[in-house]
């Protein structure tokens, strides 16, 4: 066997057409990877990573290997030499797996180049190195098993003719059939049992870098199969009805153990971050889903810039990932804007359901173009609809940081989706009232987004001096009490209500100004006004619970704008002007609350201090570095936004605004005498959570016309902070019992290549992954055939 492998390379290196049927692969593969422009072109691309090569190259393969192996038996037959080595003391398999090994290895030797691409990749990523080394390899061990599979595919068809041209047909149909065939016929039939017979259903997983059982075993069964096959073809004996029977048998039988070990798979994502590997909270979701979820995606379309199809393709592979665990996920990726003749209309029905489009700057050959995307998704199951953002807006993020936070924040808007509509409502939310909070207007945009996927009410607690036990009993009916900027003070029997709620495992998320003032209190003749402490009673419930919430502003030079009219008269102009008392809020943490979280706004926000005690406490969101502190009482002048500030007052650095407290907490009650009488009164509390915000207007929408407007949008300047995620967040957090929330602190990291440097070396690196592997083909020829020479001259 060995001795038929080395005949196969030296007779493969002796002839010219060996030579020129690599070089054309390496060729095709250069020319197509690092020169001409397509969706190919890596430099284009401007990813770290080799998918293109590995998209591209099962094409070229599909022409290179059967003109490798299109020679192993035609050749024999046609030179009369098969019956003659048929004759030898060596057994048929033997023969088969030696020409075999040796296309195998000639295929593995011209691939071998093809790490010049590994290397340019590394070099130009940004930073250096920043490239995805165990998804590179995953994928090049999947290119290896394609490769087998081909090569099998070749050499069997090498029996069926004694001419090489139409053994090089025949092979190149059948190695077709089946990469793409398979998936065509699938879509005539919407057999998912037909896709999987395919090459290409089983490669798209391997080239991401992901390894399954299942897709290496497929592999190895279609190389097994046509090995036999050529074992078979390669008799000069006609079929006997036994024989027939096995090659029956044989394939049936290898679809059955696929079929098989399909339920018993195991899968290695060997990506840097596990990006294919859903997490058990989006695999609890959909695992039991019974009828289909339909999801078109309208991520669609041919002018994107690079970036957007990076998502485009992200989001493609990860709806593969849930529809590999549960077939009822059906996907397709829908253009609406292709069709010009109902463009406008398909516009239209879009943005009425709330799917805004994005406008574009693409840049192409030193031309700048504007294109429009729709980066949302439609999710339907049992007639009930949501939509999904695709976009994770961030302020001041260019094209590649926009992407790059989306892709983080895939998996867990899916599964958000899908856990809203496949999932009742189950838990129940009580909107304090009684104590002067914000009136439903001014949280009307949170608490509509809320009802999405919460049972919500309103509670007072004014019965509590009358009745105090009906209404704790009332108030434990809910899982999570909201207070929203109360601004009238609670009574004592008030807060040992609210205490017990806490000791009986109930959740709260507190919104708190220890500060009155409102900006809309500015807008008068003089504008100012001074701002007071509130005194809201609520100091010692909360020292018990380990924070203080201070009666101080926080002022900082990173915060967001207010917009004023400026000049006189008719001369008077709108401006946006830095505002230091609306704090632009952010977190260095990677909690699922914060993780990816665009900047919250905050208005005349207080300073948090966090005490000792037994409790967890998470510090959510502070301000920035260049902060400072201003007691109270003080005047508030609008005078300050024509004011040069000087940033060495701001030196009290981040100041602490939201906090997550988390544990078994102690009564603020404890070993004092209760207000009121309640028949059971607990010390200490079951595990629970709280959420104290040192601002109750992060919560508060603005109001035109009579009708709120979205939280966290600025109209002024069009900008959409992001205090409803944040909110949002933080109540999923509190009340998620799947852990669906812990999905967002899911760290992938998109690595880019550095285009500035591309932009000054392209054409070095262009010659490096074209001319370089030709020159080092005609080198290893030329030593080749020298020691070739050499070794018969003597």
């Amino acid at each position: 066997m060995l001795a038929i492998l080395r005949k196969e390379i030296n007779s493969f290196f002796a002839s010219p057409i060996g030579y020129l049927v690599i070089a054309i692969f390496l060729l095709l593969n250069g020319l197509f990877l690092w020169l001409f422009k397509g969706e190919f072109n890596i430099l284009d691309y401007g990813f770290a990573d080799l998918s293109s090569f590995f998209l591209l190259a099962p094409w070229i393969l599909i022409f290179l290997i059967p003109a490798v192996t299109m020679r192993s038996f035609s050749d024999e037959k046609k030179q009369g030499t098969l019956e003659l080595l048929l004759t030898k003391p060596i057994s048929h398999l033997k023969i088969v797996l030696g020409k075999y090994l040796g296309a195998f290895i000639l295929i593995v030797i011209a691939l071998l180049p093809t790490l010049l691409y590994v290397y340019t990749v590394n070099q130009l990523g940004n930073p250096v190195g920043n490239l995805d080394v165990g998804s590179t390899l995953g994928s090049y061990f999947g290119l290896l098993f394609l490769v087998a599979a081909y090569t099998a595919i070749g050499v069997f068809a090498s029996t069926l003719s004694d001419n090489q041209i139409v053994a090089f047909i025949i092979s190149v149909f059948l190695c077709f059939l089946f990469y793409i065939g398979f998936e065509g016929i699938a879509d005539f039939t919407a057999s998912n049992i037909v896709e999987q017979l395919g090459m290409s259903y089983h490669f798209k997983s391997m080239s991401r870098g992901v390894l399954d059982t299942a897709d290496i075993l497929y592999f190895l069964s279609v190389t097994i199969f046509f090995i036999l096959l050529t074992v078979r073809g390669i008799k000069n004996e006609s079929f006997k009805k036994k024989e027939l029977l096995h090659l029956l048998v044989l394939p049936l039988g290898l679809i059955v153990l696929n079929i098989f070990t399909a339920s018993v798979h195991q899968r290695f994502d060997l990506t840097k971050d596990q990006r294919y590997t859903l997490s058990e909270s989006s695999i609890s979701i959909i695992e039991n889903v019974e009828s289909p979820i339909i999801i078109d995606v309208f991520l669609e379309g041919e002018d994107f810039p690079s970036e957007f199809r990076r998502l485009q393709s992200e989001t493609k592979q990860l709806l593969e990932e849930f529809a590999n665990i549960n077939d009822n996920i059906l996907f397709s990726f829908i253009n609406p804007i292709k069709e010009e003749s109902v463009r406008e209309q398909n516009i239209d029905l879009l943005m009425a359901r709330g799917l805004t489009p994005m406008q574009l700057d693409v840049t192409e050959s030193g031309k700048s173009t504007k294109a429009i995307i729709f980066p949302w998704a439609l999710a339907s199951y049992n007639e009930q609809t949501v939509v999904i953002p695709l976009i994770k807006n961030k302020i001041d993020a260019n094209q590649q940081e926009l992407v790059s936070n989306s892709v983080q924040h895939l998996e867990y808007a899916f599964a958000d989706g899908f856990s809203k509509l496949t999932k009742p409502k189950r838990h129940k939310i009580a909107i304090l009232k009684g104590n002067k909070q914000l009136g439903d207007i001014y949280i009307a945009d949170f608490a509509k987004k809320l009802g999405e996927y919460y049972n919500i009410g309103k509670y007072t607690l004014d019965s509590v001096a009358s009745n105090p036990q009906k209404t704790l009993d009332g108030l434990n009916d809910f899982d999570l009490i909201i207070s929203a900027k109360p601004t009238e003070a609670f009574t004592e029997a008030e807060k040992l209500v609210l205490d017990q709620f806490t000791m009986n495992g109930g959740k709260s998320l507190w919104l708190i100004d220890a500060v009155a003032i409102e900006k809309d209190s500015l807008y008068n003749e003089t504008g100012k006004n001074y701002a007071v402490s509130r005194d809201l009673n609520l100091t010692d419930f909360f020292f018990k619970y380990g924070i203080r919430i201070n009666p101080s502003l926080v002022s900082t030079l990173y915060s967001a704008p207010i917009t004023l009219a400026m000049g006189e008269g008719s001369n008077s102009q709108f401006q946006n002007l830095r505002w230091s008392y609306s704090p632009l809020a952010g977190s260095s943490s990677n909690h699922p609350i914060v993780n990816n979280l665009n900047l919250v706004r905050f208005d005349f926000a207080n300073q948090i201090d966090t005490l000792k005690n037994n409790l967890n406490k998470t510090i959510l969101l502070e301000s920035a570095p260049l902060t400072k502190l201003e007691g109270t009482p003080r005047e508030i002048s609008l005078d300050i936004v024509t004011k040069e500030q000087d940033p060495k007052l701001f030196n009290k650095g981040n100041q602490t605004l939201a906090v997550l407290i988390e544990g078994s907490f102690s009564s603020a009650y404890k070993n004092l005498i209760k207000p009121v009488k309640l028949s059971e009164i607990k010390d200490e509390s079951t595990p629970t959570k709280m959420i104290v915000i040192a601002d109750g207007d992060v919560i508060k929408n603005d109001v035109s016309k009579n009708q709120p407007l979205e939280l966290g949008f600025d109209r002024w300047t069009g900008q959409n902070y992001g205090n409803k995620e944040f909110l949002l967040n933080a109540v999923n957090y509190l009340l998620d019992d799947d852990g669906l929330i812990n999905i967002r602190s899911k760290e992938i990291a998109v690595a880019f290549l550095d285009q500035e440097k591309i932009a000054s070396e392209k054409t070095k690196w262009q010659l490096i992954n074209i001319a370089l592997p030709l020159v080092l083909l005609a080198l290893f020829g030329f030593v080749f055939n020298f020691i070739r020479k050499k070794k018969y001259a003597s």
